[in-house]
């Protein structure tokens, strides 16, 4: 005999279970976010990996090994490029005060004009805000030094997910196998494993080319503008036009305030028509034929998914937020008891 549960019960146990899954992530965060990052990059190193392990006959260890010291030193490289950026970014700091200070004196003279408000009661206001901020400095540097060690403890351990991710990425398979007793249930962890795999690297590779096409673009726009810092603004373009909706905005605020720094009002026009411009190939041409619908989510799903993620994890989860949506509707798609969700997550159909 089927037992059948009320409507009312169903939804309190799907509530429950989001409050503590959302609380397990929470509470995880240090383990869960390199543990996923780990396993998105071995899946996208898996291809090297096995080269070197048929073509050159490598053991799995050493190979495994191997290809993840060229992606870091890949990734080491390019952020030793943006470090050298900030440091020549650092020498314009007295222009960059100047030319701030000037902009203050216009917006007070414009205060006093259109308000009636006088420079000397305007500066006591500032005064007063000043010293609440600076009362809140040390809780401000205690909170930048956590974040650069909380980004080397994400880093190593990302590291290290990542290598044993490659060396024991077929006993992982294995185990997911061995979960289910059912035959027609292996076969279906086998699909959807595979699926996984397959979407992932897609994704992740073609993600690579959106990034660096537009970093490219980026530079050529930058270099005729005539910008200083033209590279770490086309790394910065590059890398944070992945995330959605927000990463333009996020880009301009940063491309507006260097360029003002170290350049005129008319760079700073220049620059944000070249980004709005540079925004508008990528959604319209790159991203279609590059990235393509390998991750077929629509918008509301993926703005919801970004608020959650920045409210779990921050920067992270929004990063990882379109890659666990779209392992997640894979995974839905293929059990019938979570179909409804899986057609909720994707796209409209023509």
């Amino acid at each position: 005999m089927k037992t059948t549960f009320p409507f009312y019960l169903k939804l309190s146990c799907v509530l429950v279970s989001i409050v503590v899954l959302g609380f397990l992530a929470k509470l995880g965060e240090r383990i869960i976010v390199p543990m996923i990052l780990g396993l998105l990059f071995s899946i996208l190193l898996t291809p090297a990996c096995r080269f070197l392990e048929t073509k050159i006959r490598l053991p799995r260890s050493f190979a495994s090994i191997v290809v993840c010291i060229l992606a870091m030193l890949a990734i080491s490289g390019v952020v030793y490029v943006m470090a050298l950026q900030i440091g020549k970014l650092s020498q314009d700091w007295p222009a960059f005060q100047k030319q701030i200070m000037d902009l203050f004196d216009q917006l007070q003279s414009w205060f006093y004009k259109t308000f009636g408000v006088k420079q000397s009661e305007q500066l006591t206001y500032i005064n007063d805000t000043a010293r609440k901020s600076i009362s809140t400095g040390t809780a401000i540097l205690e909170k930048i030094v956590s974040s650069v060690s909380y980004v080397l403890m994400i880093s190593a351990f990302t590291f290290l997910f990542t290598l044993f991710f490659l060396i024991y990425r077929s006993r992982l398979v294995l185990f997911l196998v061995m979960s289910f007793s059912d035959d027609s249930h292996k076969n279906l962890v086998y699909e959807v494993v595979e699926n996984i795999q397959f979407m992932v690297k897609k994704y992740l590779v073609g993600l690579f080319l959106q990034m660096l096409l537009v970093m490219i673009l980026s530079f050529i726009a930058f270099t005729i503008i005539g910008i200083k810092y033209n590279v770490m603004l086309a790394v910065l373009t590059g890398v944070l036009n992945i995330l959605p909706y927000i990463g333009i905005f996020t880009v301009l605020l940063i491309g507006v305030l260097i360029t003002f720094a170290t350049s005129g009002l008319s760079s700073v026009l220049f620059l944000v028509i070249s980004i709005i411009i540079i925004h508008a190939i990528d959604a319209n041409i790159i991203m279609p034929k590059v990235v393509g619908s390998k991750v077929k989510i629509n918008s509301l799903v993926v703005i919801i998914g970004l608020v959650i993620g920045e409210m779990l994890w921050g920067i992270s989860g929004m990063l990882l937020t379109i890659p666990i949506l779209a392992i997640a509707k894979i995974v839905f798609d293929r059990i019938d008891h979570t179909k409804a969700w899986g057609y909720l997550m994707g796209e409209e159909e023509e």
